[in-house]
């Protein structure tokens, strides 16, 4: 079925090639027109992995004067293809990728001069018409891609050459020597002399003057920090990454998936409705909103091309439904959690955010690094990068939440390594993992819950993070979360009340799974007298709520051969007194 299908372009950003070699293309070329409508010199933010690299690369096909005899095999068609706007094939095109550049500390200077010059020179010999010899002589023998870009700018102003730049990935180098090598080493070629802001100060004063030789630009990143440090506060062009008409520029809509699932057939390929694969998807991969007047959710794209390939490579449901290159990506976030080795406000705030599963705060458009430690700002950050997306609001502010569980398992992870890389709290995960199977497959959950309890009492550091019916709910979820046998949830409203933590067996992934649980958490402060009297209230209650949850008519329609256990919890501050059902 597969090799008569279009190829899945799973990793491929490049239009061109997509266009050439007949790969599966969702059609984004709409959104050229409504950029040209929200100005000429553009800054657009997105999550990585999200399409904005393949959109960078449909731009610059579209408008380079180069292809201008190719129009009609790249783009006829395409929407733009039937609507193609004045510009179209009117520029040279200068592009840059900056995920090329090395961050090693000791080498990125000249890395970055490296790669410039390397684009410079294939931009003079495409466009060699319209250059003489001794300006490309004089722009080959200069030492910085500053001096480059000032020139070329020059040059194209007086002979009325239309120049676009295009820069993708801006700050993808910038943020791995901040998380790698900490703010010192970032702050050195961001600020004062260093080489990546003497670029950006020549773009600036190109963008700020009417007659420039530079016609557009298009600048694409994960976050607005390096932006902000480099030009001293946005102020090189239009942040658009907010605009309710660009939503989807990066991302697939939910008809758009629909049509990738029933293209390949991949209901019939993993034995579901074509309507219950949408919804797997939707769960694990969607729930983006990157705006607040957004229509519509969008879903990450490459989270839904390598599940449609790995579907169509193994005929079968993935073993692992997050992606390895995914989990890699949002790796560096952890350095924002720690201050001097120690857990910070940042990570105080994180878990705040997955212990409630929303939190309500402005998005700042732009903020330098120093003010990351501000809690708006590292909770505006956490939005750009796609960890926390828009559901609505409250009061006045804009209401974030998890879009995925995906990003939701991926926050999890976060937790544990911080609780771990800081000596707070650790525990076996080979451990953890057969625990779990064990809960899953033969309906034995208390060691599970036991393991967890035993090295609370072994790391007495991590009990002053426990303390609190939400945050040891929290808690749990977090190592509940280190396989994905269940699909988790708190709070999960069940016959007119609130399941404290809900396991529903992913049976998707593992049919055989036999076992699902719903759990009642207990919490007695710790200053209070524990009594045998108090706890049998605590516990009595406990399981009345869990009669009351048992009966509701949607645990049937998860399976009918899956049996549900109740086990009550109760903690006397951070120590579990009571584990039973």
């Amino acid at each position: 079925m597969s090799e008569q299908m279009p190829e899945i372009p799973y990793g491929v950003a490049d239009y061109t090639r997509i266009r050439a070699k007949n790969m599966a293309y969702v059609d984004k070329t709409r959104f050229i027109a409504e950029l040209e409508k929200a100005g000429r010199f553009l800054f657009f933010l997105r999550p990585r992995r999200s399409g904005k690299s393949l959109m960078v690369s449909t731009l610059a096909a579209y408008y380079d004067r180069n292809f201008a005899d190719r129009f009609e095999n790249l783009f006829g068609d395409s929407w733009i293809g039937s609507n193609p706007t004045p510009e179209k094939n009117q520029y040279m095109v200068l592009a840059f990728n900056f995920s090329e550049v090395r961050p090693e500390t000791e080498r990125v200077e000249a890395s970055f001069e490296q790669y410039t010059t390397t684009m410079f020179n294939s931009f003079l010999r495409r466009y060699e018409d319209a250059f003489d010899e001794t300006f490309r002589y004089a722009v080959e023998k200069m030492k910085t891609a500053g001096d480059r870009l000032s020139t070329l700018f020059e040059y194209c102003r007086l002979n009325q050459h239309r120049l676009y730049i295009i820069i993708d990935e801006y700050d993808n180098f910038t943020n791995t020597i901040l998380s790698t090598y900490g703010k010192g080493s970032y702050h050195d070629i961001t600020h004062g002399a260093g080489f990546f802001r003497f670029f950006f100060n020549v773009l600036k004063g190109a963008a700020g003057m009417t007659d420039s030789g530079l016609e557009r630009l298009f600048i694409t990143g994960v976050s607005p920090v390096t932006m902000d440090d480099v030009t001293s506060g946005f102020n090189i062009g239009t942040q658009v990454s907010l605009y309710p008409a660009l939503q989807a520029v990066a991302g697939f809509t939910e008809d758009e998936v629909a049509d990738l699932l029933n293209t390949y057939r991949i209901a019939e390929v993993l034995n579901m409705t074509l309507p219950d694969v949408l919804d797997l998807t939707r769960d694990w991969f969607g729930g983006y909103r990157f705006t607040k007047k957004a229509r519509q959710d969008v879903f990450n794209p490459a989270m839904v091309l390598y599940f449609v390939q790995t579907v169509l490579a193994f005929q079968d449901m993935p073993d692992q439904l997050i992606d390895q290159n995914v989990r890699i990506d949002y790796g560096k976030l952890r350095h924002l959690l720690l201050a001097g080795k120690k857990l910070n406000g940042n990570f105080d705030t994180l878990k705040s955010i997955m212990e409630n599963r929303e939190i309500s705060s402005p998005i700042a458009m732009g903020f330098p690094v120093e003010e990351l430690k501000d809690a708006e700002n590292f909770i505006s950050l956490v939005y750009y990068l796609g960890l926390i997306t828009h559901t609505g609001r409250f009061r006045a502010e804009p209401l974030l939440c998890i879009p995925n569980k995906t990003i939701e398992s991926l926050l999890w992870g976060q937790l544990r390594d911080a609780y771990k890389d800081n000596g707070v709290f650790k525990v076996d995960p080979m451990a953890l993992q057969q625990a779990l199977e064990q809960m899953g497959w033969f309906g034995n959950w208390k060691p599970f819950f036991r393991l967890l309890a035993d090295a609370v009492q072994e790391y007495t550091t991590v009990r002053d993070y426990i303390q609190g019916e939400k945050v040891i709910q929290g808690f749990l979820l977090a190592y509940l979360n280190t396989t994905h046998y269940f699909l988790t949830g708190s709070e999960q409203p069940l016959n007119k009340g609130f399941c404290d933590i809900f396991l529903e067996p992913f049976r998707a992934g593992y049919p055989d799974i036999r076992y699902g649980y719903l759990i009642e958490l207990k919490y007695i402060k710790r200053g209070v007298e524990l009594t045998d009297a108090l706890l049998q209230a605590e516990v009595d209650t406990a399981k009345e709520q869990l009669t009351q949850y048992r009966k509701d008519s949607r645990l049937a329609k998860v399976g009918d051969d899956l049996e549900w256990i109740c086990p009550v919890l109760v903690f006397h501050g951070w120590e579990m007194v009571y584990c039973d059902d």
